[in-house]
């Protein structure tokens, strides 16, 4: 009898694509009023820079009328805050208190987003690169040193001041002015890095279709005990089905998810 020989792409597609069955599982035992079908993950690829249909331009306006209100009035109010955090990161190691990134926002435009700084200055990021690239072409993911955790344990760059912000999620603060600019949302997958974009799976480059957000679905839905490709493939689910439910849903859930350390990114 002839064996039939499968080439390895087939095989790691269809790897990847049972992750993905198990992503929507996982979702609908921690959310299940966010899950998706099954059904509704295999729909049609829309193309890169696909805009929402021209009925969703109320649901559009009124996005982002909160994003300027909520974003404002946070600002605002957290200002005291936000000066003891910087005047923290900055006493306690040497460099500025704010860290800019070039990532990639709705269409794969660029934009410089905003962090405090948690990490020292000039850090090597050649290990955080190479395990982001195994999160997103090994068919075994490997965890980052904690099991079922994926994420890099005991950073080594990370200093003492941005271990607390990172748990408690403060270093993403500062991205409420990218939101109040536009170049971000309240809701949306996380912008990610140009070089993380092109190891992406043609598919996945559809979370491009929407602006990122500082909150989204796969940061409700079990954060970094998820693989990376099970959080994009929630990243586009969120795409496909963005809307006022969604979104309110997500922002309920977030303090939740924000409480829960163990997958804190």
């Amino acid at each position: 009898m002839t064996r039939r020989v499968v080439p390895a792409a087939a095989q790691r597609r269809a790897s990847w694509d049972t992750a993905r069955h198990v992503a929507l599982l996982r979702t609908a035992r921690a959310a299940p009023d966010l899950a998706t079908s099954d059904q509704d993950a295999q729909s049609p690829q829309r193309p890169r820079g696909h805009r929402p249909p021209p009925q969703q331009g109320g649901y559009l306006l009124a996005k982002r009328s909160l994003d300027i209100a909520v974003s404002a009035v946070l600002l605002l109010l957290l200002l005291p805050a936000l000066l003891l955090i910087a005047a923290a990161v900055r006493l306690t190691s040497p460099g500025p208190s704010l860290f800019r990134q070039v990532r990639v926002g709705r269409d794969g435009q660029p934009f410089v987003m905003l962090k405090f700084r948690s990490m020292r200055v000039n850090s090597d990021d050649a290990a955080h690169r190479a395990y982001v690239r195994a999160l997103l072409v090994e068919d075994a993911p490997p965890d980052g040193g904690l099991p079922g955790v994926y994420k890099l344990a005991r950073d080594p760059r990370v200093t003492p001041v941005g271990v607390l912000l990172r748990r408690t999620s403060l270093d993403e603060l500062p991205q409420l002015f990218n939101v109040l600019r536009g170049q971000m949302s309240l809701v949306g997958p996380r912008p990610a890095l140009a070089w993380e974009v092109e190891l992406y799976e043609p598919e996945h480059r559809r979370r491009l279709d929407v602006l990122p957000g500082l909150t989204g679905l796969w940061q409700v839905s079990g954060r970094s005990t998820l693989t990376m490709r099970e959080a994009l493939d929630l990243d586009v689910q969120y795409a496909a089905r963005c809307g006022w439910s969604l979104d309110l849903r997500i922002l309920c859930r977030t303090p939740a998810a924000l409480r829960g350390r163990s997958g804190a990114r």
